[in-house]
C-alpha cells in the first residue's frame, strides 16, 4: 500500500497565514485574486472560515478584521437600528466574500491590538469595503468607531 504525504492542519494554517500577510510593494500591480472559500455565518464551535459581522471574518483559521472599514455591531449593538444594519452588513459581507476570488492586502499595521490580522479585502484591485460603504452598511475606518444610533 502506498501512502501520500499530507500537510498537517497546523502546517496548512501557517501557509494560509503567510499567504495573507505579505504586503504589496509600493507601485506594484495588484496580484491576481487567488484566495477563495465558501463562507457561512460563524456559529458556536471552532471557527475556521466564516463571517462574524460586517467587518470581521475567519479565513483558513485566521481571524481577520477588515482594515479600511467599520461596520455596525451585531454582538452588542447600541440600538435597534445598529442591530438591523449590523445584520444586513454581515449578510452582505458574506455575499461579497462568496462572489469570487479575492486578495487580502496589508496596508499599515498587520495585526491589531486584539491579535486579529488587519487586511483590506480586494477584488480586481478594488476594496470590497467600498461596496459596503456605498450601500450604507459600513463607514470608512478613521481610527475610531462611529455612532450608528445617531439620527
Amino acid at each position: 500500500m502506498r501512502t501520500i504525504p499530507t500537510m498537517s492542519a497546523l502546517a496548512l494554517g501557517l501557509v494560509a497565514t503567510l499567504l495573507v500577510t505579505v504586503p504589496l510593494p509600493l507601485g506594484a500591480a495588484p496580484p491576481t485574486d487567488a484566495e477563495s472559500a465558501r463562507f457561512q455565518p460563524c456559529d458556536r464551535g471552532p471557527r475556521v472560515t466564516c463571517v462574524v459581522d460586517g467587518d470581521t471574518f475567519w479565513y483558513a483559521g485566521t481571524k481577520i478584521r477588515i482594515a479600511d472599514i467599520n461596520a455596525p455591531e451585531v454582538s452588542r449593538p447600541g440600538c435597534g437600528r445598529e442591530a438591523e444594519l449590523g445584520a444586513a452588513a454581515t449578510r452582505r459581507l458574506t455575499e461579497l466574500l462568496n462572489a469570487g476570488p479575492f486578495t487580502l492586502a496589508v496596508e499599515g499595521r498587520a495585526i491589531d491590538r486584539y491579535g486579529r490580522a488587519l487586511r483590506v479585502v480586494m477584488r480586481r484591485g478594488a476594496s470590497i469595503g467600498t461596496v459596503l460603504e456605498r450601500e450604507g452598511l459600513a463607514e470608512h475606518w478613521q481610527g475610531r468607531r462611529g455612532d450608528w444610533c445617531a439620527a
